[in-house]
C-alpha cells in the first residue's frame, strides 16, 4: 500500500477525479474503497462553490493540493472533497461514495467524517489519507448529481467518475 503524495493531488481536478476511483480511502484505520468521485473545475464552473469567488468558506479551495475541504450539506450531512491542482485556482475532487457506503453522507458518517478535518492534508493527515493498493478498475462517466442552480452547460458535463460494474 502506497499513501498517496502531494504529487498525486497537484494535477488538473479531472485527472485526479477519475484516478482517485479504485483507490482506498484509509481513515482512522478503516480502509473504503472509493468506487464514485466527481469533479469541480474553479470559478468558471457554475457547480463549483468557488464559483463567485473567494469567501471565508470557500477559501480553503484556493488552498494547496491535497487540501480536504469538509463541509456540511444542507445543515445534515458532512461532504468530503480533496483540493487539486494549482495553488490559487479553485479545484476539488468530492468523494461521492465506496463501495461500503454508497453515496456521500452516508460515506462521511461510516467513516466519522466531520468538519474538525476540514482544512487538513490528505497527504499529511494522521487520521484520513488515500492509498494505492494497486487494485485497477475501469471508470465510466455521468452527469455529476445535485447541481440544479449550475449553467445546463456544467450540469450536462459528464464530471462524475464510477467504478465500472
Amino acid at each position: 500500500m502506497e499513501r498517496l503524495t502531494y504529487a498525486f493531488f497537484h494535477r488538473p481536478c479531472l485527472e485526479v477525479a477519475r484516478e482517485l476511483v479504485g483507490k482506498l480511502l484509509v481513515v482512522n484505520g478503516k480502509r473504503f474503497r472509493i468506487s464514485e468521485t466527481e469533479a469541480y473545475c474553479g470559478e468558471a464552473d457554475t457547480a463549483c462553490h468557488a464559483h463567485k469567488g473567494r469567501t471565508p468558506r470557500t477559501e480553503v479551495l484556493y488552498a494547496d493540493a491535497g487540501t480536504l475541504y469538509i463541509y456540511l450539506c444542507y445543515g445534515i450531512h458532512w461532504l468530503l472533497n480533496i483540493v487539486t491542482g494549482e495553488p490559487g485556482q479553485p479545484e476539488a475532487v468530492l468523494i461521492r461514495a465506496c463501495l461500503e457506503a454508497p453515496g456521500p453522507g452516508k460515506l462521511t458518517k461510516a467513516l466519522g467524517i466531520t468538519g474538525t478535518l476540514n482544512r487538513e492534508s490528505a497527504v499529511s493527515s494522521p487520521e484520513l489519507w488515500i492509498e494505492d493498493d494497486g487494485f485497477s478498475c475501469e471508470v465510466e462517466t455521468a452527469k455529476r448529481v445535485g447541481i440544479g442552480y449550475a449553467s445546463q452547460e456544467d450540469q450536462d458535463r459528464l464530471w462524475r467518475f464510477q467504478l465500472k460494474p
